[in-house]
């Protein structure tokens, strides 16, 4: 009798539970379910709910209808699964992995439903077992990389040809080379043993980042001294055999709200005469004179610095004793309205530099002025004002230059034999309300454009987006490279990454394109105070990132998230990659982020293969009535992806589309690596990039090296031997692949994320090769570090 009332007991406690487990999530699909259709969405979810609800209560009162129902509504489940996921893994897991668990849990609690004794179970344990099996196939294919585009065959390949000479021993420039590459000709470390790479040395600055703080510099490494700064701009030189620290220069910057440095200017006096020199204002420096080599860099309170490269004293020809305000004629700058976060480019002596601006504050923002200062003296040299061309050097005497036009916050490249500096521009304060904007914004607003370096006058620029309106300014370095033509010769070609996902390919001694781009129309119903641009121009190189949304592209952990984030999708405007803002939420993709982002893209020279990392986070943005949302700011309804836009008729809400478990809304993958083929412009290969090992819902680290592919920010690297590194993963490591495969062959722990581009040298100590990594963690975590660490192989 007693086994008989546990027996019963057990019974009623397994089916209640189970119960209640199908009635909740059943009643979460009917509510989700019916919102969803009055948007217009999917039929499967409201009767699918219903249905589990009513197997929940079944299943509580123990009546076999309760397991036939469900299983039914399962059957049909995977029929609707297969006929939305193209029998794509990330669908499927998302549509069936925890309907299957609930279904072996029902097959095998069989015989606690109040069937008619005698009755056999065998057959469903069965059932059970396969589908046990099928569940444990299915997560273990998560492991597998679920390629993009899969290697085939042996790939037509025709190297062009390197601008100039790439990096070799030394790392002497933020890209590699002025052209931005990021290509080592270095070939010590092979695809062969690059899996022997272990940890040789690690430097600490001192200083860990917090909040918006970012530690991403890409050092720089000339004649065993290893360079870089930190976010607050302090310099620093280590030995690059060892990371014991040299020297440090603290320039006590201050006042800013985004503090970063992403590389600083190793500059030779001797190499590239300054005009001053050229000119026979200053005297030549001998080698080996104090500053004759220099470390020249910005700060996050705009100013240039320059000090002696061996020594790290200020170099006191410099500006005021090192130092140059470039606040010089730009007017009023709110604290941490105008700084400067990237390398400034070197050539012929000059520094060329743009700079940050504060993002949707307000209208007349500080100057996008491009300026050349003298290397030697810091002396104007140049300006280019787009909003007054004929302001050429500093502006009239209680004048500022022209305010909020197009800013450069990105690294510029150069090409020394046609004399040309490339600028990747962004776009006009604010961004995403563009009434009050000038000709000359709308004209250069997220453009690529050549100056002359000696002059600072234009060649010519190409606009990447017209008008924009959704902060796609170009983020990414230009890189240059003479592409093979495909009749044995070249073409001097510049490829403009962008946050759109595509890469525009020009001649860079023309702009013209040397891919077809063509003008397409797009949606231009928006608010009635703004005006839109008709077409949008695109690019026939590979984009990446770039397939449309849809409703069946919503993805979750569950069916609930995934329910959520349909629903979210159905309310949003969504048009395209150009649907104007509104008052309505409206879904922008690619996002803000990228597509690619400052990390740009790298060539291996030798075989005329370029590598892309990109990122795929959709955002979600409203427009909001002036009166509305300064109300709203004034009482704390507005929150953290909120922007002023001072000066317009509207505020802006924006978020990243996130489901409740701060999952991206769309199926995966976030991010990928991918290579194209520059003589047939084909994708060689794509994958995603990075695990949930260190990240994963609400947060929380998983621990689980499933490769989904997170996004990447930061940049890759080439090499001659056929090595990529790239770090930039949500995950703590840094990897190496194979170009021409993708397989990764091996990859490094981090301490913490590495949101930044690797570097790689030779020590003229030892002769070893060192592959190099700042290690500052990445925005998805709190957890931040002070880390540049090298690799290399055993001694």
């Amino acid at each position: 009798m007693t086994e008989q009332r546990t027996d019963r007991t057990w019974k009623k406690a397994s089916l209640l539970i189970l119960g209640l487990i199908l009635a909740v999530t059943g009643l979460a699909l009917l509510i989700g379910g019916l919102r969803l259709l009055m948007l217009g969405g999917s039929l499967y979810f409201a009767p699918a709910g219903l249905a589990l609800l009513a197997s929940g209560v079944l299943t509580a009162m123990r009546k076999p209808a309760g397991a036939a129902l469900y299983l039914a509504t399962f059957v049909v489940t995977i029929l609707w699964s297969l006929s939305t996921s193209a029998f794509a893994l990330w669908p499927l897991i998302s549509d069936l992995m925890a309907p299957a668990v609930l279904a072996v849990a029902v097959l095998l609690l069989l015989p606690a439903y109040k069937f008619a004794p005698g009755r056999s179970f065998k057959a469903p344990r069965i059932v059970a077992g396969v589908l046990a099996l099928g569940i444990i196939a299915t997560f273990a294919g998560a492991f597998q990389t679920q390629w993009i585009v899969k290697p085939q065959g042996t790939p037509d390949l025709a190297a062009g040809a390197g601008v100039s000479a790439p990096a070799d021993e030394d790392w002497a420039v933020w890209g590699g080379n002025a052209e931005g590459t990021r290509f080592s000709s270095l070939t010590q470390l092979t695809p062969e043993n690059v899996a022997q790479l272990e940890p040789a040395w690690t430097y600490r600055t001192g200083e860990i980042p917090v909040g918006g703080e970012g530690h991403i510099t890409v050092p720089l490494q000339v004649d065993g001294m290893l360079y870089g700064c930190t976010h607050s701009s302090r310099l620093f030189a280590v030995d690059s055999e060892t990371g014991e620290e040299i020297w440090t220069f603290d320039p006590e910057a201050e006042g800013n709200i985004f503090p970063r440095c992403r590389g600083v200017i190793y500059y030779d006096t001797n190499d590239d005469p300054a005009p001053s020199e050229r000119n026979g204002d200053v005297a030549a420096l001998d080698a080996g004179a104090t500053c004759s080599r220099r470390i020249i860099s910005s700060t996050v309170d705009a100013r240039l610095l320059a000090v002696d490269a061996v020594t790290g004293e200020p170099c006191a020809e410099f500006g005021d004793n090192g130092i140059f305000d470039l606040r010089t004629g730009m007017g009023e700058i709110k604290t941490g309205y105008y700084f400067q976060t990237s390398s400034p480019t070197v050539g012929r002596g000059l520094i060329v530099i743009g700079g940050w601006v504060h993002d949707n504050a307000e209208v007349g923002e500080p100057s996008g002025v491009i300026r050349a200062f003298d290397a030697r003296t810091s002396e104007l040299v140049w300006a280019w004002d787009l909003g007054d061309p004929s302001i050429t050097l500093l502006p009239p005497p209680g004048e500022s230059y022209s305010r909020g036009t197009p800013n450069v916050w990105s690294t510029m490249s150069y090409d020394d034999t046609l004399g040309l500096v490339y600028l990747p521009v962004g776009n006009a304060t604010p961004d995403f309300w563009g009434g009050h904007r000038s000709d000359a914004a709308n004209e250069y607003s997220s453009s690529i454009v050549a100056l002359n370096i000696e002059t600072g006058r234009e060649a010519w620029h190409f606009q990447t987006t017209h008008h924009d309106l959704w902060d796609y300014d170009v983020a990414s370095q230009p890189v240059l490279y003479d592409a093979p033509d495909g009749n044995g010769g070249t073409i001097p070609a510049v490829y403009q990454p962008t946050k759109r996902g595509h890469i525009f390919a020009l001649n860079r001694e023309t702009g013209a394109p040397i891919v077809p781009v063509e003008e397409r129309p797009v949606p231009t119903e928006g608010v009635e105070s703004e005006t839109y641009s008709p077409t949008q121009p695109y690019s026939g190189f590979p984009s990446f990132g770039t397939e449309l949304l849809s409703e069946n592209r919503m993805w979750g952990a569950t069916l609930v998230d995934q329910l959520y984030c349909r629903i979210r999708f159905k309310g949003a405007r969504y048009e395209g990659d150009f649907t104007p803002l509104t008052t309505d939420p409206t879904i922008i993709y690619p996002g803000w982020s990228g597509g690619m982002n400052w990390g740009s893209v790298s060539i291996n020279e030798d075989l005329g293969i370029m590598t892309v990392n990109d990122i795929r986070l959709p955002i979600i943005s409203r427009l909001i009535e002036r009166e509305t949302f300064d109300e709203m700011s004034e009482s704390g309804e507005t929150h953290g992806g909120a922007a002023p836009m001072a000066g317009t008729p509207y505020g802006l809400q924006q978020d990243r589309f996130m489901s409740p478990l701060g999952i991206p809304c769309q199926e995966p993958p976030f991010g990928t690596l991918s290579a194209v083929n520059l003589n047939t412009n084909e994708v060689l290969w794509s994958k995603p990039l990075g695990t949930i090992k260190d990240a994963g819902p609400l947060g929380i680290a998983t621990g689980i090296e499933i490769p989904i592919g997170l996004p990447t920010l930061g940049g890759s690297v080439n090499t001659a031997s056929g090595l990529v590194f790239m770090a930039g993963t949500q995950d703590y490591f840094i990897r190496a692949l194979d170009v021409n495969t993708g397989e990764e062959l091996w990859k490094g722990r981090l301490p913490v994320g590495g949101e930044t581009t690797p570097m790689t040298y030779v020590s003229p100590e030892s002769g070893r090769q060192f592959l190099v990594i700042t290690v500052g963690g990445n925005r998805a975590t709190p957890i931040r570090g002070d880390y540049i660490m090298a690799f290399a192989l055993p001694e």
